[in-house]
């Protein structure tokens, strides 16, 4: 499916500055958001994600951009991983547990995927084509 290469940017970097920001200003809501972000772009796939939308709406009638091709089931699997990750950073601070040592994981992470190399989409990548040792035969 392909989608603004601008608004993948935004997406992107937009999750992973709200993951820092809560981080460095140990705001558990800032966590909440993105968390929620992410589950929502993992149920509604990267064509109906917050950001995207958001991004496509506003910005991308003013600043066109390519567009580029993902995987949506790749795509998925990730924000899936992703929100998992981050809800159980969320669970953990609204338990009153000090978790901001998991939550800059997370946001390292995050850091990680947002310039591209996004360890969940190559984690289901080597799954559907074979290349990892739990699924060769």
């Amino acid at each position: 499916m392909k989608v603004s290469k601008n608004a993948f940017r935004f997406c992107r970097f937009g999750i992973t500055i709200l993951i820092w920001a809560g981080f460095l200003l140990r705001n558990k809501e800032l966590i909440l958001v993105s968390f929620l972000i992410l589950l929502l772009s993992a149920i509604l796939t990267i064509k109906r994600a917050p950001l995207i939308v958001l991004y496509s709406v506003t910005l991308d009638k003013l600043v066109k951009s390519k567009r580029v091709d993902l995987d949506v089931k790749g795509m998925r699997f990730a924000h899936t991983l992703g929100s998992i990750f981050s809800g159980v950073c969320v669970l953990l601070l609204y338990l009153g547990l000090k978790a901001w040592g998991l939550v800059l994981v997370l946001a390292i992470l995050k850091t990680i995927s947002a310039f591209g190399f996004c360890p969940g989409e190559k984690i289901y990548s080597c799954m559907k084509n074979g290349c990892c040792s739990i699924t060769k035969k």
